[in-house]
């Protein structure tokens, strides 16, 4: 049974409290440690006429790639991110996107994803790699006023 992360305040992605933002639920499957989404891009995200940017795709996929690594322990921030767009994403149809942790050496955390049609077509590929950096982590909480392990505790809730 998929579990719900909990929402992130103003992120551009998952968001709740963000106007603007996409607002995508993410998920996590504990079968395989893959953080999803299923979402309907909107005129809001569109590129060329009719379909999604390729932007908003990219936010999408680390999103739920740097969650992935979030979910396997890790603190991280994003550092590199490449997206190979194969085929268009039209706007106002539901899309899979999913992402996991494919390996770990020291600090870098490297991830892979995807974009999903409806009749299973990849849309898009992702690759990311992402460095584990709890003090970076603690230092923008604190900025925020947020309680690092509090924000820690709400993964750990999860499991």
């Amino acid at each position: 049974m998929p579990k719900r992360f909990p929402t992130h305040g103003y992120c551009f992605v998952c968001g709740d409290e963000n106007p603007k933002g996409i607002g995508a639920s993410l998920w996590v499957d504990e079968d395989d440690n893959t953080v999803f989404t299923e979402i309907v891009f909107t005129r809001e995200q569109q590129g060329p006429p009719g379909h999604v940017h390729g932007g908003a795709q990219a936010a999408v996929l680390d999103e739920v790639m740097g969650m992935s690594a979030w979910w396997n322990g890790y603190k991280v921030l994003s550092v590199h991110l490449e997206v190979d767009y194969k085929n268009p994403v039209p706007l106002g149809v539901k899309v899979r996107v999913s992402g996991r942790v494919s390996t770990a050496e020291g600090d870098k955390v490297y991830t892979e994803g995807e974009i999903v049609l409806p009749d299973g077509t990849v849309a898009s590929t992702g690759r990311g790699i992402y460095v584990n950096s709890p003090e970076a982590i603690q230092g923008f909480l604190e900025k925020l006023g947020m309680d690092a392990k509090a924000y820690s505790e709400m993964f750990r809730q999860l499991r």
